[in-house]
């Protein structure tokens, strides 16, 4: 099993970032897939979920409304749409497979 994070970086507050996470060596339209974060100092907190073919997702309080998750079945690939960033989002994003695997992680950075 390989899930591997993309579309991290540094970005101002208000801006937007598309980050991606690459699935492989499972079935992963069988599995309900998932983002988390990490801040420094903070343990991870679950972000967003989606159903097996995005019939259903599910958002923690601070990212409604601003952040949209997405699967891709064909391209074996998760989503997560981030807009009006705010400098809390800053963190370790990470992709969570149903199958109880992680990714690697990728770095968002909001900062003026």
């Amino acid at each position: 099993v390989q899930l591997v994070e993309s579309g991290g970086g540094l970005v101002q507050p208000g801006g937007s970032l598309r980050l991606s996470c690459a699935a492989s060596g499972f079935t992963f339209s069988g599995y309900i897939m998932s983002w988390y974060r990490q801040a420094p100092g903070k343990e991870r907190e679950l972000v967003a979920t989606i159903t097996q073919f995005g019939v259903s997702t599910n958002y923690a309080d601070p990212v409604k409304g601003r952040f949209t998750i997405s699967r891709d079945n064909a391209k074996n690939t998760l989503y997560l749409q981030m807009n009006s960033l705010k400098p809390e989002d800053t963190a370790v994003y990470y992709c969570y497979s149903g199958s109880g695997d992680w990714g690697q992680g990728t770095q968002v950075t909001v900062s003026s």
